[in-house]
């Protein structure tokens, strides 16, 4: 009772605050198109905030050529085209990114008191996870026109890495129709979120191993297609200072547009298939051989894992070809081989260990996965793409960022190289 008590007092008072100035702002306003809004009525808008709903009594402007109206009082408070205060927003959207949207509307309620429908919650999220997104885009499009540019981090870092995967998320039926899947009746349950995280390395352990910069790790996720994401790896990228580091490592999992963008948008790094994910194709090799190889199945995975970490993708292959397969078997084969094959320049982990370079961080595993993708399977919810793409990209949001500052180039001006 003294906690609702104070809520309402406090509610009052804010609605007392906020109503002194009612956004008056003369008989005409610019409508944001080139026009001119005019002064219609005061109007009434009711706001949720984290004290309680709020009455706004504001200035109503209307344009006869755009035909719309408009409260710059709204803008003002942060509050265009939205009911919920941004402090209740910002709250809304952390318990959001904790879960299913169910769970963030109990959170909220238990916590702060705040009652929101679990459609309210979900869709709020998904407003301010479009916003984000967006900003994310358009700085990364200003960056990488060399608009905005990053000043290079400082301390400047002795090597920059990027890892680069995709994980499935489960969707609705209607977000997945016409698209082909693994499964066996070829359809598709879950969509792909595109991930990266960057992270420094200056340091190397007692054992000669190199160790990732505490809180250096910076994520990015979109469902986009490989194209657009390929703009936000090399923004993030050129703001991480990819340009200004001695080193430059892209790890991935062996798969094709992966070192597509690699290799437009960073030719000169340095391109790492992870070990983590060469290993779990070379298990794949031996038990795809398996009756073949009887009880000498441990013994010859041994032997290729020991020929995986020293780089040599003949000896896998000569053994492997060793046995004379036809049919089904031997395209299987063939296509399991090609992994190898194709990968070979980025699997010669002796040489890469010896210059001090992570092989097999599980940055995306740890990092990315964690965060985001295996969060969205665990809820057990099928989500819509809109709501999941809000949870990614307020999870990276929330993730480490390491701070940059930014130059403006002046108009006409164009910016060093």
């Amino acid at each position: 009772m003294i906690r609702a008590g104070m809520l309402q007092a406090g509610c009052g008072m804010l609605g007392r605050l906020l109503g002194a100035d009612p956004g008056y702002r003369g008989p005409r306003v610019p409508c944001g198109q080139g026009h001119e809004a005019e002064f219609v009525a005061y109007r009434d808008k009711v706001i949720d905030t984290v004290l309680g709903p709020v009455t706004l009594t504001r200035a109503w402007y209307h344009c006869a050529a755009c035909k719309h109206g408009l409260a710059p009082r709204d803008a003002e408070l942060g509050v265009q085209d939205a009911s919920m205060s941004p402090g209740l927003r910002a709250m809304n959207d952390q318990a959001a990114a904790a879960g299913p949207f169910a769970k963030a509307a109990r959170l909220l309620e238990n916590l702060a008191g705040v009652r929101l429908t679990v459609k309210r919650v979900e869709r709020a999220a998904e407003a301010s996870g479009t916003a984000a997104a967006a900003a994310v885009r358009d700085r990364a499009a200003m960056i990488t026109a060399r608009t905005l540019v990053p000043f290079p981090p400082s301390p400047l870092p002795d090597k920059l890495y990027a890892a680069i995967d995709g994980t499935g998320v489960p969707v609705t039926a209607k977000e997945t129709a016409g698209r082909d899947g693994k499964g066996e009746d070829g359809r598709a349950r879950t969509r792909e979120v595109k991930l990266a995280v960057f992270f420094t390395q200056d340091k190397i352990d007692a054992k000669g191993y190199p160790v990732r910069d505490r809180d250096s790790s910076s994520y990015i996720a979109t469902f986009e297609p490989a194209s657009t994401f390929a703009g936000l790896v090399e923004a993030e990228g050129i703001r991480r200072g990819a340009g200004h580091v001695r080193q430059m490592t892209i790890l991935g999992d062996g798969a094709a547009w992966i070192w597509n963008i690699a290799s437009s948008k960073f030719p000169e790094a340095t391109q790492i298939v992870d070990l983590f994910h060469a290993r779990e194709h070379l298990h794949d090799l031996a038990r795809l051989l398996e009756f073949m190889l009887g009880d000498r199945k441990d013994d010859w995975l041994a032997a290729r894992l020991q020929d995986l970490d020293y780089g040599d993708i003949d000896g896998i292959c000569e053994a492997a070809r060793a046995y004379r397969l036809t049919g089904l078997k031997k395209d299987e084969l063939d296509t399991a081989l090609g992994y190898f094959e194709n990968n070979a320049p980025r699997m010669r982990y002796h040489w890469f260990r010896s210059r001090g370079l992570f092989v097999g961080s599980g940055a995306v595993e740890s990092g990315c996965k964690a965060v985001i993708g295996q969060r969205l399977k665990l809820s057990g919810m099928h989500w819509t793409v809109a709501g999941a793409s809000a949870i990614t990209t307020l999870r990276c949001q929330q993730a480490s960022r390491p701070e940059d500052q930014i130059w403006k180039p002046a108009r006409n001006q164009t910016p060093a190289a």
